[in-house]
């Protein structure tokens, strides 16, 4: 059968056919869910044709799938990535790739606004293996700069930022790279590749955590890392020793969420402008954070290099962790829960959720605020979201 070539088009068309065959096994629409743990040889000699690259096939679980590798490939094709890699968590492709890249008396400079298990991570876990962690503020590019020392082998940041929306200018991050012979890592799941392709601007890899945007529907566990064919397949090796692998069943809900991925963010992002316009302009709101705001401290940046602002508004009430708790109480649409990027509205005070065992003393030391809300929109009918924010704050 001859090769098939693979479709052109905008976001929305490689979202709903890149990486997938055009004629797929018993003919099915849908990819299928090849769930099998190992996979057979015919003879000896397709074994060594296996192992000497002449032919392409899966082996065993552990070293990828038939689902998996649709997904991988549908995500590449999105992201203009030459290749990805598929893992069972973000987490999981944020270690392991950490772990590919970094080893004894190397540095990492991260940005003080990256996830919190991501700090965690390098700070706690990385540190006791002999690897060097500079943290500078996200923005400063002349910080930035200056964290670098010869055995930096690696620049790590997220746009925007969890929780605060900070938007990175990420031809910046590129170029420091590029002057100091750097990679740049970005974790990009709260833009998606329909807001953001940081690989557009230079950045060497990008990180999703699936679970969230790419999924969309709070019902698997997945995280992608996506590059060149060189970086990604030096963390593919490593992945198969570690053995942090997407199941199937995940890989196949994960292509499934991602055909509907332009429709859903689109519809997120026209929700999530006018919710965060709303609240800026509300009394016993203190701030919004959201890029697609003039009030935004890098809303410029946004504006060029983002199709979209996303759909995560982060607010800080005026009162205090009481008042904040009293609104999230009060709001009758979204669920109280962590995550965030599905259909369905969520909402959380990240004082409580990821960072309960702190004092406000020690929280305030990470930049979290008692005050501070973080509402992940949903595709509800904005009206409806507004007019329940609109009645819960009527209760602060």
């Amino acid at each position: 059968m001859p090769a098939e070539r693979p479709i052109r088009g905008g976001l929305s068309t490689q979202a709903v056919h890149g990486g997938e065959p055009r004629t797929k096994e018993a003919n099915a629409i849908a990819t299928p869910i090849i769930q099998s743990a190992t996979y057979t040889f015919a003879n000896t000699q397709e074994i060594a044709d296996h192992f000497e690259g002449r032919i392409e096939r899966e082996e065993y679980g552990r070293y990828g799938n038939p689902t998996q590798r649709v997904a991988e490939r549908k995500l590449a094709a999105l992201e203009g990535a030459e290749d990805g890699l598929l893992f069972a968590s973000g987490m999981a492709a944020i270690t392991t790739t950490l772990f590919a890249m970094l080893s004894k008396g190397a540095h990492v400079v991260v940005t003080d606004d990256a996830y919190r298990r991501t700090r965690q991570f390098l700070h706690q876990i990385l540190r006791r293996y002999g690897v060097e962690v500079s943290t500078v503020p996200a923005g400063d590019y002349q910080r930035m700069e200056e964290a670098v020392r010869q055995t930096t082998r690696l620049i790590f940041s997220e746009s925007p930022t969890n929780p605060y929306n900070r938007i990175l200018d990420l031809e910046q991050v590129a170029a420091i790279g590029r002057r100091h012979r750097v990679k740049t890592l970005i974790d990009s799941t709260f833009s998606t590749p329909i807001n953001q392709r940081p690989i557009e601007f230079g950045i060497d890899l990008v990180i999703h955590s699936g679970t969230k945007y790419l999924g969309g529907h709070n019902d698997l566990l997945a995280g992608v890392v996506l590059g060149t064919a060189e970086l990604v397949g030096a963390i593919r090796d490593l992945q198969g020793v570690t053995g942090a692998v997407p199941d199937p069943f995940a890989a196949y809900l994960l292509i499934r969420g991602i055909k509907t991925l332009a429709l859903r963010v689109a519809r997120q992002n026209e929700n999530a402008q006018r919710i965060a316009e709303f609240l800026e302009g509300h009394p016993k709101v203190e701030r919004v954070h959201y890029p697609g705001l003039a009030s935004h401290p890098e809303h410029i940046i946004a504006v060029r290099q983002m199709r979209g602002f996303g759909g995560v508004v982060s607010f800080e009430l005026r009162g205090d962790l009481a008042a904040a708790s009293r609104l999230v109480d009060a709001c009758t649409i979204p669920r109280i829960a962590p995550s965030l990027g599905g259909v369905e509205s969520l909402i959380e005070q990240p004082a409580l959720m990821s960072f309960y065992e702190l004092t406000t003393e020690e929280r305030l030391q990470v930049g979290i605020k008692d005050t501070l809300v973080r509402y992940s929109v949903g595709v509800e009918d904005a009206d409806d979201l507004i007019t329940d924010l609109a009645q819960a704050l009527e209760k602060v």
